[in-house]
């Protein structure tokens, strides 16, 4: 990760020369945020500004794509508003976009299970159309599980010895199922807990798309063991299948599982590398991976 020198004095002199009606709002920093670092403007608005070299090209995606995507989907998404243009200030270009409000899940974890199975349910269900030709192919994640093989094996010390056979055996059931037939769908690609807000104990929003992408969406139904309390993963596949008049078979639930496995492993990792102050480190993933990876195992 490359971090830029970002602080309140860049973000007051970046909107002062771009979009001077915004310049006199409140700013304050959100700690948020992997590849975009996030600040708060006013009460509606947020900036997204690029804090890695990879981050542009995901917000060019998301300046595209998120304005077509949000009105037919159930739950607030931080729509595009402004665009920011790299400059003499900044040689990035950054985004302001509507404020998400809601606390993320990797702090206020879902407490109404069943409720929130059913919104994330008909969220997935809108989002999860035929995308068009040429829509991103989103790396590995639309593709079969077994693709992202190498990191699994790179990331499987990081459980304890006590659960590695488990999860070596849900990972084998993952890359043994059979791979998904038909158009690719429309994918989030990163529905985590730091990805989503609660409000009243329940989903409320969907936050960092710069992940969209097309393909398998097993990748997204993994949410059902990241997202949600232990014993709501059947409730929300029964409302999905409704949701999308369609069978959730197996080897989907099994591929979801095995997706929800690398991002628990991730999001170990990136919590263990917070607890030791390590840059792009965040304290609050590691808890909600290892719960999550609780919640995979029980399932089988």
């Amino acid at each position: 990760m490359t971090d830029f020198a970002i602080d309140e004095t860049l973000m007051r002199e970046l909107l002062r020369e771009q979009h001077p009606d915004l310049a006199g709002l409140d700013i304050r920093r959100v700690d948020a945020g992997w590849d975009n670092q996030q600040w708060r403007l006013g009460e509606e608005l947020a900036v997204r500004i690029p804090r890695t070299e990879r981050a542009p090209e995901l917000l060019r995606k998301e300046r595209e794509w998120l304005s077509v995507l949000a009105p037919r989907l159930p739950l607030p998404i931080p729509v595009h508003v402004r665009a920011g243009e790299p400059s003499a200030l900044f040689p990035r270009p950054w985004s302001v976009v509507r404020w998400v409000p809601g606390e993320p899940a990797d702090r206020a974890p879902i407490e109404r299970g069943d409720h929130a199975a059913g919104v994330l349910a008909e969220f997935l269900a809108a989002l999860h159309r035929e995308a068009p030709a040429g829509a991103f192919p989103g790396s590995n994640r639309g593709a079969p599980p077994r693709e992202a093989a190498g990191g699994f094996e790179q990331q499987l010390h990081l459980v304890a010895d006590g659960v590695a056979a488990d999860v070596r055996r849900v990972w084998a059931e993952a890359v043994a199922a059979p791979d998904r037939e038909g158009p690719p769908r429309w994918l989030h690609g990163d529905l985590h807990p730091a990805n989503v807000v609660v409000t009243d104990g329940t989903l409320s929003g969907v936050l960092d798309f710069g992940e969209l992408c097309a393909g398998d969406p097993a990748a997204d139904l993994a949410a059902a063991w990241l997202l949600l309390p232990e014993g709501a993963a059947d409730g929300f596949f029964d409302a999905y299948a409704e949701a999308t008049a369609a069978e959730v078979d197996t080897a989907t639930v099994l591929r979801a599982r095995g997706w929800a496995l690398l991002r628990c492993l991730s999001l170990i990792g990136i919590g263990l590398a917070g607890e030791r102050g390590l840059p792009g480190g965040q304290r609050t993933w590691g808890p909600a991976g290892r719960a999550a990876l609780a919640r995979v195992l029980a399932t089988g």
